[in-house]
């Protein structure tokens, strides 16, 4: 008699077992990939150099992107000092002035003879010892002016735009170029903007070009101070606790040729 081949169920559910398993592991092996893509320190963030952008009326409208030449450099803490040591020096008058012995009106002939008086020899009585005498070694006015290689200055500055944006102390700013001129408008976007950081005492404006409605609005705010991309420095900078700057500013400083770091 022939013999008939039985055919067993095991072989298709050997299989069907395999291909699920083989499935199940290839959506693990994927996940795991994903997961060290999502959480590699190398992974680009842009979110570290984009900052809040506010309008006029103080809301926030979306998010504006920092260079990282400008905005990522590392803060140079000695520079910096030198730096404001430097502006502050050449910021100084030195006008004081005294008068010497030769200045100071009075006689100039001898008060007494020279000896068998008892008393000490003397000359003038406009000697620097005498009351309404000359001054020695007084003031007198001169101009000390310190220098800073073209290149610290753009460090110096640099590292204090990076500083702020470190210290999350760097927002931005649209629609300046519709400001009435009026001090109430700019004065209630300070306040709404300082209600988000109860620590801001003061505040920088930076517009690309001289915005005479802005300039006028915040004439008779005593802490804010506006200023064109071209006239901030290192010391305008970390002087003000908020530093707001417009898209156009940016622009302009990753330029780099149109800023002149005084």
């Amino acid at each position: 008699m022939p013999v008939k081949k039985v055919t067993s169920n095991k072989v298709q559910v050997t299989s069907k077992k395999q291909s699920i398993i083989a499935s199940v592991a290839k959506q693990s092996a994927t996940k795991k990939i994903s997961a060290k893509i999502a959480t590699s320190p190398s992974a680009p963030r842009n979110d570290k150099f984009s900052i809040p952008v506010y309008s006029l009326v103080g809301k926030e409208i979306g998010k504006m992107s920092l260079p990282k030449e400008i905005f990522g450099q590392k803060v140079n803490n000695k520079l910096l000092t030198q730096a404001v040591r430097v502006y502050m020096t050449n910021e100084k008058s030195l006008a004081g002035s005294t008068k010497t012995r030769g200045e100071v009106k009075g006689s100039t002939a001898k008060i007494y003879r020279q000896k068998g008086t008892g008393r000490a020899r003397h000359g003038a009585i406009r000697a620097p010892i005498f009351v309404g005498g000359g001054i020695v070694f007084g003031p007198k006015p001169r101009n000390v002016r310190l220098e800073l290689p073209k290149k610290m200055k753009k460090a110096a500055l640099f590292s204090a735009l990076s500083y702020k944006l470190s210290d999350k102390n760097l927002v931005g700013i649209s629609g300046l170029e519709k400001s009435n001129g009026k001090t109430k408008q700019i004065a209630q976007l300070l306040t709404k903007i300082a209600t988000k950081d109860k620590k801001m005492k003061s505040a920088l404006i930076v517009t690309d070009d001289r915005n005479d409605n802005v300039l006028r609005a915040i004439a008779n705010i005593p802490q804010a101070t506006a200023l064109s991309v071209n006239l901030i420095n290192m010391y305008e900078v970390l002087k003000h606790e908020l530093l707001m700057i417009t898209k156009e500013a940016v622009d302009t400083l990753s330029g780099k040729g149109k800023v002149k770091s005084t």
